[in-house]
C-alpha cells in the first residue's frame, strides 16, 4: 500500500514539474478565474473596485505634474507628456489572463514604473560584466560628475537603491531642487549638509537620471535600443512603447547625439507603454527571468532587486518591496512591485503565480485591491 502511494506521488510530482509553462504569443489566451482556482465573482468585484477607485490626478497629465511638483525650485517640464484616460489593467494567473478592464492596449505615461525598467537595463549590463555593483562611478564616468570628494565614493549599488546622495546639476536641474524640504530657501538648499553616499535613502529623480546617463555611457548604446533588442522583443512586446528623455538631455556618443532617457515622468518623459506590455514584463520577473527556453535576465539579478536597501526596508533596486513602512498588511512579504505617480503599478505575487497590472488606480487603495485578488483564491 505504501509503495503504491509512493508511485502515485512520484507520478504526480513528475507531471507537475514537467508541465509546460504557458507564455503568450501574439495573442494572449484568456481563462476564467474559476478554471485556475479563483472565484469568478470575487475577481469581478476586485475589478469593479479598481474602476470605482480611479486616481484623482488630472487626466491632463501636464497639469497633474505641475500641480504635484510645480512648487519645487525652478521647476520646469522638460520632456513630453500625454493626457491619460480611465483606469485599465490585467490580472495574470499562471501566464493566462483571468481579469481585464479598460483599454489595455492604450499607450500611457507610466511615471516611476520606468525605474523598474531602468533597473532591469542595469541588470543586463551587470550580467554582461560591464559593471560591478560595488564599483565606484568615478572609475566608469570620467567627465567630472563623480570627481568631487563627496561624489567619488558613489557606487552602482548606491545609485540603484537611491542612497547615492549625489551633489550636482544634471541637464539643468540641481539635486537639491527635487522634492526639497519645504521650509528651506534656495540659498539654504544650496548649502545644506547631506549624508555621505550610502548613509541615507532619498527618492530623487535627478539622481535616477544620473543612473540612466551612467548606463548609457557604459553600454555605449541608447537604453531604449538595449531594452528593445535584449528584452522587449524576445518577450513579444508590442512596438508601440517609447522611452523619452528631455529636450536638453542629449549627449554626444560615438559621433551622434543620443538622448539620455529619464527614469520617470517627474519632469515629463520616461516610459510610455501599454498594460499588455507591462504584463509581459511582469511575467518575465515572475518566471525568474526566463521566457520560454531563453534566459533573458539572470535569476541572480531577480534576487538582487528584491534585497531590502540598508536604509529603507521597503525598497530594493528600484522595485518596491512588501516590507517595512510600506507593507501591505495581510499579504506575503515576497510581493514586490513597480509603482508610479497617478496610480501605475506592476505587482509580482510569487506565492500565487500572479501578475497584476493596474493603471490610474487610487494609490492608497492598491494594497486593498491586491488583497481582494489574493483572497479570491478558492483553493
Amino acid at each position: 500500500m505504501l509503495k503504491n502511494k509512493f508511485i502515485v506521488f512520484i507520478f504526480f510530482s513528475v507531471s507537475v514539474c514537467c508541465q509546460e509553462l504557458y507564455y503568450p504569443g501574439l495573442d494572449w489566451e484568456q481563462r476564467t478565474p474559476e478554471s485556475l482556482g479563483f472565484s469568478n465573482e470575487k475577481i469581478k468585484e476586485a475589478i469593479q473596485f479598481a474602476i470605482d477607485n480611479e486616481n484623482s490626478v488630472d487626466r491632463n497629465l501636464k497639469n497633474a505634474i505641475i500641480s504635484a511638483f510645480g512648487h519645487e525650485p525652478r521647476f520646469k517640464i522638460k520632456g513630453p507628456t500625454k493626457p491619460r484616460r480611465g483606469p485599465n489593467g490585467l490580472i495574470i494567473k499562471d501566464g493566462f489572463i483571468i481579469g481585464k478592464w479598460g483599454d489595455v492596449s492604450r499607450v500611457d505615461m507610466t511615471f516611476s514604473v520606468t525605474k523598474s525598467y531602468l533597473s532591469t537595463v542595469a541588470g543586463l549590463a551587470y550580467q554582461k560584466g560591464l559593471l560591478n555593483l560595488d564599483g565606484k562611478l568615478k572609475d566608469y564616468i570620467k567627465d567630472g560628475k563623480f570627481s568631487s570628494n563627496h561624489n567619488k565614493e558613489i557606487t552602482w549599488h548606491h545609485l540603484l537603491n537611491q542612497s547615492s546622495q549625489w551633489k550636482g546639476n544634471l541637464f539643468g536641474t540641481f539635486d537639491w531642487a527635487d522634492r526639497p524640504p519645504k521650509n528651506l530657501s534656495i540659498e539654504e538648499l544650496k548649502v545644506q549638509e547631506i549624508p555621505e553616499p550610502g548613509e541615507a535613502y532619498k527618492y530623487n529623480d535627478v539622481r535616477v537620471n544620473l543612473l540612466s546617463f551612467s548606463l548609457l555611457n557604459v553600454l555605449q548604446e541608447p537604453l531604449p535600443n538595449v531594452l528593445k533588442k535584449e528584452l522587449m522583443d524576445p518577450i513579444g512586446a508590442s512596438s508601440s512603447w517609447n522611452w523619452y528623455g528631455y529636450e536638453k538631455s542629449k549627449i554626444l556618443l560615438n559621433g551622434a547625439m543620443v538622448s539620455s532617457v529619464s527614469g520617470g515622468g517627474h519632469f515629463g518623459g520616461g516610459l510610455f507603454i501599454n498594460s499588455l506590455d507591462h504584463a509581459r514584463f511582469g511575467l518575465l520577473f515572475l518566471r525568474n527571468g526566463k521566457w520560454k527556453n531563453e534566459l533573458i535576465i539572470s535569476p541572480e539579478w531577480i534576487k538582487l532587486v528584491q534585497q531590502p536597501s540598508e536604509n529603507n526596508e521597503s525598497y530594493g533596486y528600484m522595485w518596491w518591496l512588501n516590507k517595512g513602512e510600506r507593507k501591505w498588511r495581510g499579504l506575503p512579504e515576497n510581493i514586490y512591485y513597480g509603482a508610479g505617480f497617478g496610480g501605475n503599478f506592476i505587482v509580482i505575487i510569487p506565492d500565487q503565480n500572479l501578475v497584476v497590472v493596474a493603471r490610474w488606480i487610487d494609490s492608497s487603495k492598491i494594497g486593498e485591491f491586491v488583497e481582494m485578488i489574493v483572497k479570491s483564491a478558492t483553493g
